[in-house]
């Protein structure tokens, strides 16, 4: 503390010195700062005054950051018009006035009552005047002064950041670069060396260092190796005062990373790889993988992998894999172990991109040998040939050899083989194939005019595994026979003009006619059309052929009459060209027609030419007359069918609805089964169906209507009637008429017993008839007739 104070009266001494040197004689004024004012006088009492002598001032000085327990005295401001009497005024304005600087009135003595910072503000301006104490006039002009605080070292330096990340290329030069760090000191640089900043380097020796006036860092050490270190943290101090005792530091870190160049090789790790394909592989499959390791990163660990030598070139090939810089062996073409078992690659992994400066360090590749060996796998038979093409003759007799078909087992075991057709391909199964040496023989005649190639597939499996199985397409050309006989190659008619008998021919054909072969080429044309030899000496026409396949059919003389003849078939034999010749016999229909001067047709036989496919005038009125007479009788059965009927409508009185039907049979009384019996009528056997009637046809199923159920087999008989009445009368299939249904089944019994009085007791008192009372009002007459007695006897 005791040496803060005494820098600090050191510097205010500084101050004061310098306060002193600052007057000068640029500018007169009569107010004028002063720091002893005195008067002198004469010998004989005689106040002498000291005349007027201006003071060139401007300014003045005060220590920034003075902390001392009284104001700091920073002038006095004095007139040559103050006498002391006190009558002057002193009078302080500007920045500053009255807060951080204040003046003595009388004296004129100037102070500052605050701590001042210059980094806050370097310099203050200040108007000093001196007015009458009493009347505040003016006594001379205001003057302008400039108080500035004076600099101490204060403030240490600062870096613009504090943290600095830079790059340096490995295996750089001594003295390369690296990155520029910058401190600021807040102090005034333009007074002492409170601003001026020493650089230095407190961590990173001694890979780095640091220049003292730029702050610039620089590699300090040669060849230094990513791979061993990437990254190092340097500390760098700014220190002011030039850099002596007792300036202020401040320090940053900088961190320093190596950045990669291609400095490595890439290497194998090892000089021999293993691998293994099995023969069932398909070209494209991966065999193994390889790996050269580059500690370089980036591009300049990038590896292309090229095989250079071995004697399976030809059948492997490498790729590479950038995203793990791994060598990707696969297989090119399919191997066999049969054939070859084991194979040799040499490979080479080479640099990318190569640096120049470090070829030197080369060369940047590295080889190595790869063994490959061929596992045996259970292949599928193979089969000689890809495809097979067979022929056989149209219409050969089944059983004959179209041609064969030849699989082995390229394996070591070589399997026997079973051959089959894909019945698929020969739905018509028109071949058979014999399961044990591949020959294909027919099963049916072929027509080559159906179908002139059939296309078939053979698979042929091992004996031992049915899942082994290879598969060949087979083409069997079916070769022609002459076996179809030429015919018209369309439906041809001829038309003759009927004409005079001492007309000339025209020289021109009735009709030309061609021929049509369905054998192939070689079995058909040329054709040849001539007359059959029986009529080769025709008297009306002739046909001339004209060796192009085509022949014209002439009349040989005019005068043909439609009355006389008005149709001619003419047979034509045509031939083949096929060995042997095969010929037919085609009919040319010629008509004589109607013609007019012009030799065009005008008419010719209606009903031979018009109407040939339809029908004559006297076969429609024949089916008209059958419809007329079909219709009259089915009006003459409606008529009879109306007159039977009217009986039913006419006597409506007589229409009582109901039925008699008269019984010889009397029956046997209670114990006669074949007796009727509610029961029957209730129809155990439909009680939960619809009975249709057995007495009409009805023309729709009826369905009960609803809410009305069968009645169970204990019931009121008088409600069953009545259910029964009701499905009757809503029943739409029955007649307009009521009918009585005839049974056969009398039933089970009755739980009222007999109400025969054949085997009655011969007393009436042994009878109770009081149930007749709960059998409905039908039965009220019987309940009357017997239990009426009951009550009687009681009465009296």
């Amino acid at each position: 503390m005791k040496e803060n104070y005494c820098l600090q009266a050191a510097l205010v001494c500084l101050g004061v010195l310098c306060h002193s040197q600052a007057f000068s004689t640029e500018r007169r004024s009569h107010l004028r700062p002063s720091f002893h004012g005195h008067h002198e006088k004469g010998k004989e009492g005689q106040v002498l005054q000291r005349s007027k002598r201006g003071w060139v001032w401007n300014q003045f000085f005060v220590i920034e950051e003075y902390t001392g327990p009284d104001p700091v005295l920073v002038g006095r401001l004095h007139s040559d018009i103050d006498s002391g009497d006190g009558n002057i005024k002193y009078i302080l304005s500007g920045e500053g006035a009255g807060t951080i600087f204040v003046i003595d009135d009388k004296s004129g003595n100037i102070h500052a009552t605050k701590t001042l910072d210059r980094e806050e503000r370097a310099q203050y301006t200040l108007m000093a005047q001196a007015v009458d104490r009493d009347t505040n006039r003016p006594l001379e002009p205001p003057s302008e002064f400039i108080v500035k605080v004076q600099d101490i070292n204060d403030n240490p330096p600062e870096f613009l950041h504090e943290t600095y990340h830079a790059n340096v290329p490995e295996r750089s030069n001594v003295g390369t670069s690296v990155i520029q760090v910058t401190a600021s000191d807040a102090d005034d640089p333009t007074y002492g060396n409170s601003a001026k900043l020493v650089y230095s380097i407190l961590e990173g020796q001694p890979y780095f260092s640091v220049e003292a006036q730029t702050g610039i860092i620089r590699t300090a050490l040669p060849n230094m190796d990513r791979e061993a270190k990437e990254e190092y943290h340097v500390v760098i101090q700014a220190k002011d005062m030039g850099g002596h005792m007792g300036g202020l530091s401040g320090t940053t870190k900088v961190t320093i990373t190596l950045t990669d160049v291609n400095d490595n090789p890439p290497k194998f790790p090892q000089s021999v790889y293993q691998m293994s394909v099995s023969e069932a592989a398909v070209p494209g499959e991966e065999v193994g993988r390889v790996k050269a390791k580059d500690p370089d990163i980036g591009e300049n660990g990038l590896v292309a992998y090229n095989i250079v030598d071995g004697d399976g070139m030809e059948l492997f090939e490498i790729t590479t894999d950038y995203d793990t810089q791994e060598g990707v062996v696969k297989l090119k073409k399919p191997v066999d172990f049969e054939t070859k078992r084991a194979y040799s690659l040499k490979v080479e992994a080479a640099n990318v991109h190569i640096d120049p400066k470090f070829i030197s360090n080369g060369p940047f590749k590295d080889t190595v040998t790869i063994k490959i060996a061929v596992e045996d796998a259970d292949e599928p038979p193979m089969f000689l040939a890809p495809s097979y093409i067979h022929e056989v003759q149209e219409n050969a007799a089944a059983g004959t050899v179209v041609g064969r078909v030849h699989a082995k087992d390229p394996d070591a075991a070589n399997s026997p083989i079973r051959y089959s057709i894909d019945r698929h391909t020969d739905l018509d199964r028109f071949f058979t194939i014999n399961p044990e040496d591949g020959f294909i023989k027919t099963t049916k005649p072929l027509d080559r005019e159906e179908t002139a190639w059939l296309n078939i597939s053979v698979f042929a499996a091992e004996i031992h595994n049915r899942h082994q199985e290879a598969k060949v397409p087979v083409s069997i050309r079916v070769l022609d026979v002459n076996d179809n006989a030429p015919k018209f190659a369309a439906p041809y008619e001829g038309f003759i003009c009927e004409s005079d008998q001492n007309k000339p021919l025209s020289n021109q054909p009735i009709v030309t006619i061609s021929a049509d072969d369905k054998d192939d080429t070689a079995n058909g044309p040329r054709f040849i059309f001539s007359l059959p030899p029986e009529i080769i000496h025709n008297p009306n026409f002739t046909v001339i052929d004209n060796r192009d396949n085509t022949a014209g059919v002439y009349a040989r003389h005019g005068g043909f009459s439609r009355q006389k003849q008005d149709l001619y078939l003419l047979p034509i034999v045509i031939s083949d060209g096929g060995i042997p010749p095969m010929s037919s016999t085609n009919t040319l229909t010629i008509r004589v027609c109607g013609c007019d001067v012009n030799g065009a047709l005008l008419s010719c036989n209606a009903e031979a030419y018009i109407l040939h496919a339809g029908l004559s005038t006297g076969a429609l009125i024949a089916i008209l007359a059958c419809i007329v007479i079909l219709l009259v009788i089915v009006v003459l059965f409606v008529t009879l069918r109306r007159q039977k009927k009217e009986p039913l409508i006419v006597f409506e009185e007589e229409d009582v609805r109901e039925n008699i039907i008269t019984y010889d049979d009397e029956g046997g009384g209670e114990e006669d089964t074949e007796a009727f019996d509610i029961a029957t009528l209730q129809n155990p056997d439909g009680i939960n169906g619809f009975i249709p009637r057995k007495d009409i046809k009805p023309e729709y199923q009826y369905m009960p209507r609803p809410g009305l159920r069968p009645a169970p087999n204990s019931v009121d008989v008088d409600d069953f009637i009545n259910t029964r009445i009701q499905e009757a009368d809503n029943d739409p299939t029955a007649p307009p008429y009521d009918s009585i249904q005839i049974y056969g089944y009398e039933g089970r019994g009755s739980v009222a017993g007999s109400l025969s009085s054949l085997e009655s007791a011969t007393t009436d008192s042994d009878l109770d008839y009081d149930y007749l009372q709960n059998w409905g009002p039908r039965f009220k007459k019987l309940a009357d007739l017997y239990g009426s007695k009951d009550t009687f006897d009681d009465d009296s």
